[in-house]
């Protein structure tokens, strides 16, 4: 057996379950039906994504609950089809009580992106890249390396 290469749920250790909560639907993400006052699902376009009390989500792993300020190590990103949806979906994080990180701009890469943090510093990329096109479910398609001549 090997380990499957699917991403099925990303929980993000939150301080206050309701105003992250209405975080995440103020940026227009539907609240699944299956969230209580204990937790929060939102489904995305590919993985699910759940809010839970930081605490008790290092408690469940068996990790020190630690008071985290700053880079924790990791992103989550979010690839639109345009340079103007970047900014069209910043602007919705910044309404919704996002913290701006990085403007967007034009990338070395040859992109467009920008980055926010959510009410817990959890730091969001919003990109578009123009090499890698979006499927039906707006998912990036990677598309093979060409082989050399």
């Amino acid at each position: 057996m090997t380990v499957p290469a699917r991403l099925s749920i990303v929980t993000l250790g939150v301080t206050d379950l309701g105003r992250s909560t209405a975080f995440y639907q103020a940026l227009g993400w539907p609240l699944s039906a299956r969230s209580s006052g204990e937790i929060s699902f939102f489904r995305t376009g590919g993985a699910l994504l759940a809010l839970y009390p930081t605490a008790e989500l290092a408690a469940d792993a068996l990790l020190p609950a630690q008071d985290v300020t700053g880079f924790r190590g990791s992103t989550c990103a979010i690839n639109v089809g345009s340079e103007s949806e970047v900014d069209e979906a910043l602007a919705v994080a910044l309404a919704a009580g996002a913290e701006l990180l990085k403007p967007a701009q034009k990338v070395e890469w040859g992109g467009y992106s920008g980055y926010f943090a959510d009410p817990d510093g959890h730091a969001w990329e919003v990109a578009y890249n123009p090499f890698w096109p979006l499927n039906d479910q707006g998912l990036p398609e990677l598309p093979e390396p060409a082989q050399p001549a």
